[in-house]
């Protein structure tokens, strides 16, 4: 098996998040600097190892062909916008994501930095988010955050592609969206209303029993089992940001990696779109989501090793690193998922 990006980690305290589309011509800057990235982050993790520093590169699914002859990700595509009758998960640019954390701000800026000076003028930064490990793991509304990832060989399988794609075994395929929450609105709501609203106590982090559980609570919603009637883990790991102000824009960064994207989509489906439909997700009342990408995490072995560059441009690829409009899915256009495969990536920043 190829070695894997170091996605799992302990949980750091700081993180930073690059979200970059490539300019015309960029192409070839880009793939030096990914086949750099080991390398670089090596050497900015041993002036402070106990740090736990990672980098972890991502490609989107229109950038992939432009960067890369032969064979790509047997599920990478575009992000599908799911408008529902309330809320809608926007698709917004993005044909890389650069995720770095460790316990130090200091290191990823670092780390950041070379990045970004590397690669110039040939890309452009469309979201930068310095995240935070709110107290005791909560997330900015007050309710602890990533309870249900999975630990040990159960996260390793919950991430990683298997020979079910032997071309790229080892990788991963990771969604993000950024939130931005009304913080005033939300701490309106009494403790009970904002337990109904998750599906678990504030406090004491308990999820509630199904029969009092509300059918529009995050929790409810996020689940989504597989055939064996299992629930399908993912991979969280999600960090609050924002001005303590409050003059800028604060939420949660959503990320989450995976075996594969099938279960990202019904979740959301389920969400926006709500199960039956109109029974949204409560949350979603509080917490905006204003940006949509999903990628795939190739192996260091193959970021040290990158295949052929394309021999001519492709006369198309997935279309605008955007999904167009004719990609949204509303309450009565969207056809039944992809039965999910073992390990694929749910969203659910909460349960």
């Amino acid at each position: 098996m190829p070695i894997p990006q170091t996605i799992l980690t302990r949980k750091t305290t700081s993180a930073l998040f690059l979200v970059l589309t490539i300019d015309d011509g960029g192409e070839d800057a880009v793939r030096e600097v990914l086949g750099d990235l080991p390398t670089l982050t090596r050497a900015v993790s041993s002036r402070a190892p106990e740090a736990a520093l990672a980098a972890i590169a991502s490609i989107g699914s229109a950038a992939w062909d432009r960067l890369f002859d032969g064979p790509r990700p047997r599920s990478l595509r575009p992000f599908v916008v799911y408008q529902g009758e309330v809320h809608t998960a926007p698709a917004t640019p993005a044909d890389l994501l650069v995720h770095i954390k460790a316990d130090r701000m200091d290191l990823c800026f670092e780390v950041g930095r070379l990045v970004t000076d590397a690669l110039g003028d040939a890309v452009t930064v469309v979201d930068e988010v310095h995240g935070f490990r709110y107290f005791d793991l909560r997330d900015i509304i007050g309710f602890v955050d990533g309870t249900e990832n999975p630990v040990g060989q159960a996260a390793i399988d919950a991430i990683t592609v298997g020979d079910e794609d032997p071309a790229f075994a080892g990788g991963s395929y990771v969604a993000i969206q950024r939130y931005v929450t009304d913080l005033e609105a939300w701490n309106a709501l009494s403790v009970p209303e904002q337990e109904d609203a998750i599906g678990r106590t504030k406090f004491d982090n308990v999820e509630m029993d199904d029969d009092v559980k509300p059918t529009n609570s995050h929790i409810a919603l996020n689940v989504v089992t597989g055939a064996d009637g299992e629930e399908i883990d993912v991979v969280r790991d999600n960090m609050p940001y924002g001005d303590a102000s409050g003059s800028g824009e604060r939420g949660t960064f959503y990320i989450a990696y995976s075996a594969g994207p099938d279960v990202t989509e019904e979740m959301l489906r389920k969400m926006f779109v709500g199960d039956p439909p109109g029974n949204y997700d409560r949350l979603l009342d509080f917490t905006t989501a204003v940006t949509g990408a999903q990628f795939f995490t190739p192996t260091i072995d193959f970021l040290e090793d990158l295949p052929d560059p394309p021999t001519a441009p492709a006369d198309e690829v997935d279309g605008d690193t955007a999904t167009s409009p004719d990609d949204r899915v509303s309450t009565s256009e969207r056809s039944e998922p992809d039965p999910p495969t073992d390990g694929s990536l749910g969203i659910g920043s909460l349960h």
